[in-house]
């Protein structure tokens, strides 16, 4: 396990090699270290604003990973074009570094500290697609019942957990929170948490799929019916059906 003085050494030396690099004319930390919020279990969120190629600096920094930080596999995220790489070290310290073209380099979430550099105009992010997440739900729970009916349990006991999920995004995505990986799950309050722990299946199994089943419809209903009152009432004799 890394320890805080560790995490801290490499994101000088990593901030450091930035400033060295010639085709790197930016950075900026974001996530926790941007905003107050580290503990001793955060990551290393860097942004770098790439003068020339993108994938030629990454492939670079990436050998000097496993070559010189402990690097055990790494994980490509795109996203509007940007590669985020992040990094798994030997120590369980994620590192997250994305590398941006030079016009696009900016902040796109409130946590957004500039180490050096000149970003652009910052953009504001995508506001949750409520619409789609609900679908998702309805998709996940088609699943959940034919895979029950089939007895194949453990593909049953996913769905389930994707719905369950699915449900927390919501939720968060409705009273302002976080919606992305359970970051603020824990702030929502005891009313929508309380259902959704008691719906949690105790075993996998037909009997407690099947219970585990109804009760997170239940709660999948609540939610849409708190953001789309209408849709709720469209969807009901198909919730209905799917409790069955």
């Amino acid at each position: 396990m890394f320890t805080t003085a560790e995490r801290e050494r490499l994101r000088d030396t990593l901030i450091a090699t930035a400033e060295h690099d010639a085709d790197i004319v930016g950075a900026a930390l974001v996530g926790s270290a941007a905003t107050g919020r580290e503990d001793a279990w955060s990551d290393i969120d860097l942004m770098l604003q790439i003068d020339g190629d993108p994938a030629a600096v990454a492939e670079r920094w990436t050998a000097a990973f496993y070559t010189g930080h402990g690097a055990a596999h790494h994980l490509d995220v795109i996203a509007d074009g940007v590669l985020y790489r992040v990094f798994l070290l030997d120590s369980s310290l994620q590192v997250d570094v994305s590398f941006w073209p030079r016009d696009r380099f900016r902040a796109t979430e409130p946590g957004f500290k500039l180490l050096f550099g000149t970003p652009n105009e910052p953009t504001e992010p995508n506001a949750p697609n409520a619409a789609h997440m609900i679908g998702m739900g309805w998709l996940y729970a088609l699943h959940a019942r034919s895979a029950i009916k089939r007895d194949r349990h453990w593909q049953a006991a996913m769905m389930l957990d994707h719905l369950r999920d699915t449900v927390l995004a919501l939720a968060c995505a409705r009273l302002g929170y976080n919606p992305h990986h359970g970051r603020d799950a824990d702030k929502l309050p005891p009313e929508v948490l309380g259902p959704l722990a008691a719906a949690r299946a105790a075993q996998v199994d037909r009997e407690e799929l099947t219970r585990s089943n109804t009760a997170l419809l239940q709660c999948f209903a609540a939610e849409v019916a708190a953001i789309d009152p209408a849709l709720a009432q469209r969807l009901e004799p198909a919730f209905a059906n799917l409790k069955r």
